[in-house]
């Protein structure tokens, strides 16, 4: 296994790694929408918020050289479910290969957030 890093995402807040890899795969931590350079939670709605958590989700993949189109699985956290749409508006821009996924609704994020979201990517090698 490798530990995924990069200052392109925010670092973790806790004892864990912004990434795993384990064969093939790249299993994200979960990314809420903190600014990479500050730390804190960026302003805005869900959708600003889930195009942060997405582009922070992008810069550990791309760390671990992958990216989004190579997701297979995602696990997305709401705080509120009457988001959904809304979110799922920005969400289909960045996963048009539409990726397994688990959506749902959660009593609190930390810092507040109203997003999270973690993925499961392959990390295609090319011959």
């Amino acid at each position: 296994m490798k530990t995924v890093e990069t200052k392109k995402a925010p670092s973790a807040i806790g004892p864990y790694s912004q990434a795993i890899i384990s064969g093939n795969y790249v299993f994200t931590s979960g990314q809420i929408p903190l600014d990479p350079a500050s730390g804190d939670l960026i302003e805005g709605g869900i959708a600003e918020q889930t195009e942060q958590v997405i582009k922070n989700l992008s810069a550990v993949l791309e760390a671990a050289d992958t990216g989004l189109e190579n997701a297979v699985k995602t696990t997305c956290f709401l705080k509120n479910i009457a988001d959904f749409a809304e979110f799922n508006a920005v969400y289909e821009k960045y996963f048009p290969n539409k990726p397994a996924r688990s959506c749902i609704e959660i009593s609190a994020l930390p810092k507040g957030a109203l997003v999270e979201i973690e993925v499961v990517a392959a990390i295609i090698c090319s011959q």
